[in-house]
């Protein structure tokens, strides 16, 4: 009775490992909980959920243009989190690709236009893309040595990092790189400084499918991918096998930082034809959850991308068709990633009540 008294009502533990087809029993499950749940909620908006949701399928895939517009938010989605993912691997928490995107749009931006005109396009577009690979993994290095040197938080360095490059761009946009005196604004890019277009869609995407399989690669395949994966187990260990953690650190974070400028010169020549200061609209945090869903799986990443791209597109056409607010769409959205993220929980860990079968065996162990 003493013994019982000590042991606390519920607790958790760390699970061995699960059987494959529980954990997407797990995963499947969670979606059926968000959908129901979402469904309430647009219910208590006075609309019906099959309908809503319907509208939601049909507005991002049921004519071609939208298949379009939905690929054009996925693109960057999944290029950033193909980005993040090696850090992340190594457990070091860059934050800070929203800024990095935003570093290589800018360098993207002063070729498309100082030097449109004066080049083949090819060249101008290739020119284009390493400046902002160059920008974003300069950008990302900064707080990498800042931690190899000094072991400075790189979540609140990379976060603030975000805000200062962002400003730079409203410098630009209202100082040397104004359009209309007054305006505000950038002017459009020449032909020649935009991506061309294949199958309806500027050729970002065939770019991000080849980093797909390059980070796939690198991450599984390579000595830089183990040695990630070393620190991200034990810096301890990593040190005791004679790694050079900081060089590592910083490698990775160049590499995340110039795959995020890859993404930034992609949404300016591609999406935008044009820079502003939310050029990376908050693809570098969503792009955390994405990454996070998918396990670090860059082929994972593709479907969670899409998934949340159609969401995305569909919000806005449940919006003019049936009157839905933005906010509704947002809050559906909100639980679906809720509940996902949620399920990985109870993949992980167990919760073990006093009394239970589970309790028994490990009171007897």
């Amino acid at each position: 009775m003493h013994n019982e008294m000590k042991t606390p009502l519920m607790r958790l533990a760390k699970r061995d490992g699960m059987e494959a087809w529980k954990m997407w029993c797990i995963r499947l499950g969670s979606i059926l909980l968000a959908l129901i749940l979402g469904g309430l909620v647009i219910c208590i908006v006075g609309v019906n959920p099959v309908t809503a949701y319907g509208t939601i399928i049909s507005g991002s895939l049921g004519k071609s243009t939208a298949i379009r517009q939905t690929i054009k938010i996925a693109v960057p989605l999944l290029g950033c989190a193909l980005a993040i993912a090696p850090c992340f691997k190594m457990r070091f928490w860059n934050i800070g690709a929203e800024g990095q995107i935003t570093a290589g749009a800018i360098a993207a931006t002063y070729f498309a236009l100082f030097w449109a005109g004066k080049m083949p396009s090819w060249m101008l577009l290739l020119i284009m893309g390493l400046a902002g690979a160059l920008a974003g993994g300069v950008w990302a290095l900064i707080p990498a040595f800042f931690k190899a040197k000094w072991n400075t938080n790189e979540t609140l360095f990379t976060l603030m990092m975000n805000y200062i490059v962002i400003g730079v761009v409203r410098w630009l946009q209202g100082g040397p790189w104004e359009g209309r005196p007054g305006s505000q604004i950038i002017p459009q890019f020449d032909a020649s400084a935009c991506l061309p277009k294949v199958l309806g869609v500027h050729c970002g995407w065939i770019i991000v499918l080849v980093l797909v399989i390059f980070i796939h690669v690198y991450m599984r395949y390579t000595k830089h991918g183990y040695e990630i994966a070393v620190i991200g187990d034990s810096i301890n260990t990593a040190r005791y096998a004679g790694m050079n953690v900081g060089r590592i650190m910083m490698r990775t974070m160049f590499l995340s930082g110039a795959i995020s400028g890859l993404v930034g010169f992609i949404v300016v020549s591609g999406a935008n034809n044009t820079l502003y200061d939310g050029v990376a609209n908050g693809v570098g945090f969503t792009s955390i959850t994405v990454a996070w869903l998918s396990q670090l799986n860059a082929f994972a990443m593709i479907a969670i991308s899409m998934m949340l791209a159609i969401l995305s597109k569909g919000a806005e056409t449940l919006q003019t068709r049936l009157a839905v607010p933005a906010s509704i769409s947002d809050i559906i959205t909100g639980i679906l990633l809720f509940c996902m993220l949620g399920c990985e929980f109870f993949i992980n860990y167990r919760v073990i009540f006093r009394g239970s079968k589970h309790d028994k065996e490990a009171t007897k162990a």
